[in-house]
């Protein structure tokens, strides 16, 4: 009777160390995509104001301000990951308007922008792979025999990886693949 009550709470402590295991890489999970959100918000936060300087140099549409600037508040109320893609296309044709006037590409406010925009893309690329780094951990946890089998007995699931749609041409659109 003895033997049988120590290997009952050996099993619960095992199972409990295991549950608290996935709730660890959960949140290591929502952390990392929190600090894409961080970056993106970031990001969104400077276009507008890269939007004005273009707009000083140019006869640029008031339409694609306004336009981007609804993209990016429902991304900010959303938090969808993949809303970000619609802002990433404005602003890949505003910064391709921007390419056409020699006097804007000399400006003091348009470089330092442009600056800010390259450092703040180059943490959302870190914080990308370490969100896939992260998922990856969690993923293969929640697959390994016996792990798997409490894994799914207390619902935990996978996690999608995230993937750059084309990351030759287009280092700022976001999705992620279920």
């Amino acid at each position: 009777m003895f033997i049988l009550s120590l290997v009952l709470v050996c099993v619960l402590l095992l199972v409990i160390y295991c549950y608290n295991s996935f709730v660890h890489l959960q949140n290591k999970v929502n952390q990392a995509k929190s600090s894409i959100d961080v970056y993106l918000t970031q990001r969104f936060d400077l276009i507008p104001n890269l939007v004005t300087c273009v707009k000083a140099y140019t006869d640029y549409e008031e339409s694609v301000l306004v336009h981007i600037t609804e993209l990016r508040s429902r991304y900010l109320k959303t938090k969808k990951l993949t809303d970000a893609e619609q802002v990433n296309a404005e602003y890949k044709s505003l910064l391709a308007t921007a390419e056409q006037y020699p006097e804007l590409k000399a400006s003091e406010q348009f470089l330092f922008l442009q600056k800010s925009l390259a450092k703040i893309e180059n943490q959302l690329q870190a914080a990308r792979r370490i969100y896939n780094s992260v998922v990856t951990s969690y993923n293969t946890s929640i697959h390994l025999f016996p792990l798997s089998l409490l894994a799914s007995l207390f619902h935990f699931e996978e996690e999608p990886l995230f993937e750059a749609e084309d990351s030759a041409h287009n280092l700022t659109s976001v999705h992620f693949n279920s």
